[in-house]
């Protein structure tokens, strides 16, 4: 597990019945060989500079297998004072809560998540999860299967927001 500075979440929650979902997540969200220091120093030897592009960042994971399993780790995590900044939710997880119930569940009790919506499948269209949920900032969608790359940045860039909404 990665230490971070309190100021700078970027813990994310996965939720998804599938637990081949989970590990994709880790391999994508893990250090990337771009942060590997010998790999940088070869890259900097063949291309003359250091990589302009920010390396990814180091990212503290945690997984839920049901929608009710998640929202107690959300619930959980707003209680310590430790929440997550970023959750990739499933839409199909039976028997249990589909993933649009469980976001319902989740912002009652962590209302800034940066929330992605993962799904194969067309269960609701758009207009139907914002009915459902209401129109928010911090609502996304990816379809599966998903590109490694996409992921990750929407990791980066949704826990970069979430810090920037809290900071005082």
């Amino acid at each position: 597990m990665n230490t971070l500075q309190k100021n700078d979440c970027r813990r994310i929650l996965i939720i998804d019945d599938n637990r081949a979902i989970h590990a994709d997540f880790g391999k994508i969200l893990r250090i990337s060989d771009s942060e590997n220091p010998a790999l940088a120093a070869l890259e900097d030897s063949l291309f003359g500079e250091a990589p302009t592009a920010p390396t990814a960042s180091k990212f503290e994971l945690a997984s839920a297998f049901q929608g009710r399993e998640g929202f107690e780790l959300v619930k959980r995590a707003e209680n310590e004072g430790h929440p997550f900044s970023v959750a990739f939710v499933d839409v199909r997880m039976p028997p249990g809560w589909d993933g649009i119930q469980t976001i319902r569940h989740i912002w009652e009790v962590s209302q800034d998540l940066q929330t992605v919506i993962c799904t194969a499948f067309s269960d609701y269209s758009w207009e139907q999860i914002v009915h459902t949920l209401g129109k928010r900032e911090n609502l996304f969608l990816i379809r599966k299967p998903f590109d490694p790359t996409a992921v990750r940045q929407m990791a980066f860039r949704l826990s970069e927001l979430w810090n920037a909404r809290r900071q005082p």
